[in-house]
């Protein structure tokens, strides 16, 4: 492939050569001149970079966007239309709207999906014949779509800080208790396009005796946590336990390298010093949907805590957005601009070398990492005449023209090649309402 610009470790280059071995990049030449090209490679104008790693995702909130704002919205309207989808998914309904949602995330550059998992049992939280049946339908879906998926299986079994039962729609979201969930996630193996990782769902819905029994499950593997989302969250918390949610997680191992704070809005210094090894999820556009705040991002910077992006709720799919996002929310807190590179806010969009999802050797354009490339337009009506570096800031989901995941190419311009993605979503998302 020949790269009009290539987007290397080091910086924005034109006139780049890049050569793959079935999942793999194994070489990289930087052109002198056209004699150096050699015959069979495929031309690509633009700035090519490596694919988006989308570390938070619940793919069945899709089916919310542009349905909640009636009255202005509320989180608890929000929540209404929710706890409504959730209640109206089957195995085979979760797969077709899976496999549009990550059709729509692949034509925007994301080729790796952290699925934060909960919608695990039937509406009245019986079981499926096979336990995994609704595991197994986003497993299938991100093949189909051409993505890898980092399965975050989900602990969910108490609907407040204190302890009450979970009722209605959240039935289908609990296994029990924390021994049960552990066999069934047992039962699922991993699979060259998959990570099976863990997620405590927050502090209110793990008791404080069933924490240890899921860090201990994930040692070595990517675990997440919604970490102090909103205030209401941190208040109930330290009225029950004394604690913050992150003094809480931690207390009971699941603070560490490969942990992934979600959200981490609304921190203290303390939970901010306990958290710098380990990693935070902003997801700028769904916590601007939902009215949640701006998180201290370059403060966790700073400190150490590696930053990844996530879609959450899909109230959009534009990694562009939430990159820029990351630097333009700092910029109405602080009211000063010039917070993160440009670099910074790539590494953040691709989780470069990170583990946080479980594929350390993605996110980079550079030999023997995965070949994930994603080429973006640069003459555009928004990129036209652009720094190539400057894309972050500049381009859509919409300029993405090419996308290759693991060396296979899931979008050729700027159409999936296998998932027709508005057609599936109208189709998934017709049949909820």
């Amino acid at each position: 492939m020949h790269c009009q610009y290539a987007w290397l470790p080091d910086g924005v280059f034109p006139d780049v050569l890049l050569e793959t071995h079935e999942n793999r990049l194994t070489r990289i030449t930087r052109l002198q001149d056209r004699d150096d090209l050699g015959s069979g490679a495929v031309y690509r104008g633009g700035l090519t970079m490596a694919g988006f790693a989308n570390a938070h995702s619940h793919a069945f909130h899709r089916a919310l966007r542009g349905r909640t704002h009636a009255d202005r919205g509320s989180f608890w309207t929000w929540r209404e239309q929710m706890y409504r989808v959730a209640a109206a998914l089957d195995p085979d309904s979760y797969y077709r709207l899976a496999r549009g949602v990550y059709g729509e995330m692949a034509l925007g550059g994301i080729t790796s999906v952290g699925e934060f998992h909960y919608l695990h049992h039937g509406p009245d939280g019986t079981p499926y014949g096979d336990p995994n049946a609704m595991s197994h339908a986003l497993i299938a879906a991100a093949h189909d779509a051409g993505l890898r998926i980092t399965l975050l299986d989900t602990l969910y079994l108490t609907a407040s800080v204190d302890g009450k039962p979970l009722e209605g729609p959240q039935l289908r979201f609990g296994d029990g208790d924390a021994l049960r969930w552990a066999d069934r996630v047992d039962a699922l193996p991993d699979a060259p396009h998959v990570v099976v990782g863990a997620a405590i769902h927050s502090v209110r819905a793990v008791p404080l005796t069933q924490m240890a029994t899921v860090a201990a499950w994930a040692a070595g593997r990517p675990l997440h946590a919604h970490v102090s989302e909103q205030r209401a969250e941190n208040e109930a918390c330290l009225a029950e336990h004394g604690r913050t949610p992150t003094e809480v997680l931690a207390d009971f191992g699941a603070v560490h390298e490969t942990f992934t704070a979600v959200h981490a809005t609304h921190l203290t210094h303390r939970d901010m010093a306990l958290l710098s090894d380990s990693y935070a999820c902003f997801c700028p556009t769904t916590e601007r949907d939902l009215g949640d705040g701006i998180g201290p991002a370059r403060t966790l910077a700073d400190a150490g805590t590696r930053l990844t992006l996530g879609s959450d709720s899909h109230a959009v799919i534009d990694f562009f957005e939430e990159s820029r996002a990351l630097e333009l929310d700092e910029r109405l807190a602080t009211e000063q601009r010039g917070h993160f590179t440009a670099a910074e806010l790539r590494a953040a969009a691709t989780a470069t070398g990170h583990t946080s999802l479980g594929w350390p050797d993605a996110g980079r354009i550079e030999v023997g990492a995965r070949a994930d490339l994603v080429t973006v337009a640069l003459d555009s009506p928004r990129t036209a005449g652009i720094d190539p570096e400057g894309v972050l800031f500049a381009a859509s989901a919409a300029d993405v023209t090419h996308v290759m995941a693991d060396g296979r190419e899931i979008v050729r311009d700027g159409r999936h090649v296998s998932v027709d993605v508005a057609r599936e979503l109208q189709e998934a998302i017709t049949c909820l309402f």
